[in-house]
């Protein structure tokens, strides 16, 4: 089964399932362009994966609770649905895009009741129009998007697993 690692955490996904790490600099544009970490072609859909865990073993807690107030700021969502427009924009250029997109950002932090994350979730669904898109679109820009934690991501099913390692 692929798998790939992303700090602490491995991602392990369904026999049959392309990975591709997307962040980086092989992608060639990273001085003008943001990237998600990771994107997952399955059979019928790309899945595009940002993962934020400020859970991970060398973060202190004054780190932790720096990033949770961030959470609550508009740049935050902005910033994790750039990752998303970009990397869209530079996959559709590639004429790599023939299937759905989904959108998952895994965001590890033990201490976010499930009030934040909502909050995190429909911020970040008003910077990306998930619904409510202009009558003249004939596909969307993004068929799902969720923030979940590992949790929640294993909870799913549908897209692998995910551990500390």
């Amino acid at each position: 089964m692929p798998a790939i690692q992303e700090g602490e955490l491995r991602f392990t996904f369904p026999a049959g399932a392309g990975v591709l790490r997307f962040d980086g600099n092989s992608h060639g544009l990273s001085h003008c362009m943001k990237a998600v970490d990771f994107i997952v072609e399955f059979a019928d859909f790309h899945l595009f994966v940002e993962v934020k865990d400020p859970d991970n073993t060398q973060a202190t807690p004054q780190r932790r609770r720096e990033f949770a107030s961030q959470l609550a700021q508009p740049t935050f969502p902005r910033a994790i649905a750039r990752k998303y427009r970009d990397s869209f924009i530079y996959r559709w250029a590639e004429q790599k895009l023939d299937k759905p997109v989904r959108y998952v950002v895994l965001l590890q932090l033990s201490t976010l009741q499930a009030p934040q994350f909502l909050a995190v979730d429909q911020a970040l669904k008003r910077e990306l129009p998930v619904s409510n898109t202009p009558p003249s679109w004939s596909r969307p820009l993004v068929e799902g998007l969720a923030v979940v934690d590992m949790t929640q991501w294993n909870a799913l099913c549908v897209y692998g697993t995910v551990e500390r390692v």
